[in-house]
């Protein structure tokens, strides 16, 4: 194991994904909810999507942060990713800051191009040029966060000023810094091999976060593909840096775990992400294999690779059978879903927290958490 981790932590995800049929109030509730209990069962960080034109995954991940911190108090919390290309970099950068201080330093950041082309076309967007945009963006909030005024950007992308309306008494034209200095931790997730954004994340020693939806192999590759972009300039990639998003849902038998799974929303949430990949670009995400074919990558192929429906045991032996193919990392980002079934979801998080990890960290570190 390396040197630098010397356990795995353990965050919470949620993309999100409901049921159509229940009020967006009641969602909005349970995953207050959902924060809430993750932080009393040690939980350290917790990561929302963002999506804006997909009904059953609807979130404003800044508003929604918003109203958790007042929930909370330590727990880290943060957008995942915050999609760059559809938000004005200053606005992203004033509503960053204001949160950071909000929450008195437990912002996360996460950022990325967005990957639902529902979104992009809503806003306007052409997927082709979203990464390009991403990187443009990033760097102009980091700029104003290190900079003070006068402003001129000229980007390929956003060009504006900040430059007569300036006045140090007044504090006019002073924008608001992070609390946290230079600023919040920035992580950027990956979801292909060879991923040009564990690239840029290496470059920049960032955090990299890998999709759940992708198997072992892939995993493994997203993190050599950051710690060569690291080497390249002269960084030392850092595995406890790197996080492993991860579908894990946990019963007092294997037997009953996958029974459940199967048929609760984290199944559920598989079927939708295979419909919507066979009405677009097949279901290539999900391979170990590249010559496997989409027909072959069914319910039970990704109950063996992606999804750990098991008990704490025997999901131990899978999280060691991971790390042993993809090396080291800091974190394992635990997914969920509906609460459709909130008894069974709320013992889930108990074996996580109270059985599992501290048994993984015992096997590979001889430490408990």
């Amino acid at each position: 194991m390396s040197e630098s981790v010397q356990q795995i932590d353990y965050g919470m995800f949620i993309m999100p994904f409901h049921y159509n049929d229940k009020s967006l109030a009641q969602c909005l509730d349970e995953d207050l909810e959902l924060i809430v209990k993750a932080e009393e069962l040690g939980f350290s960080e917790f990561w929302v999507g963002e999506h804006h034109a997909i009904k059953c995954e609807f979130m404003m991940p800044e508003i929604f942060i918003g109203r958790a911190i007042g929930e909370t108090s330590r727990i880290r919390l943060g957008p995942a990713p915050m999609c760059l290309p559809q938000h004005h970099p200053a606005r992203a950068a004033n509503q960053l800051a204001f949160l950071d201080h909000l929450s008195k330093g437990r912002l996360n950041l996460a950022f990325g191009p967005g990957s639902a082309m529902c979104d992009l076309e809503l806003f306007g967007l052409s997927p082709k040029n979203a990464p390009e945009m991403t990187e443009e963006a990033m760097n102009i909030i980091l700029q104003l966060w290190s900079t003070d005024p006068p402003y001129e950007v000229n980007g390929k992308y956003w060009q504006f000023s900040l430059t007569e309306n300036i006045d140090e008494v007044t504090t006019f034209g002073q924008l608001q810094k992070p609390l946290q200095q230079p600023h919040p931790p920035i992580a950027m997730p990956a979801t292909s091999r060879n991923s040009p954004t564990m690239q840029l994340a290496g470059r920049r020693g960032y955090e990299g976060i890998s999709n759940c939806l992708v198997p072992g192999n892939v995993i493994a590759n997203m993190w050599q593909t950051y710690h060569a972009a690291a080497e390249e300039v002269g960084r030392v990639a850092d595995p406890s840096k790197f996080k492993i998003a991860k579908a894990i849902f946990l019963a007092d038998t294997t037997k009953d775990a996958e029974r459940i799974a199967r048929e609760n929303s984290l199944g559920q949430n598989f079927k939708y992400v295979c419909r919507v990949f066979d009405q677009g670009f097949g279901r290539k995400m999900f391979k170990r294999d590249l010559d496997m074919s989409d027909q072959n990558c069914d319910l039970d192929y990704l109950f063996s690779e992606q999804i750990i429906a098991a008990s704490p045991d025997d999901a131990l032996k899978r999280l060691l059978d991971l790390v042993e193919e993809t090396g080291p990392f800091g974190t394992l980002i635990l997914m969920s879903y509906d609460w459709d079934d909130k008894e069974s979801w709320v013992h889930s998080m108990q074996l996580f927290a109270n059985e599992l990890m501290p048994a993984l960290n015992k096997a590979l570190y001889g430490v408990t958490v």
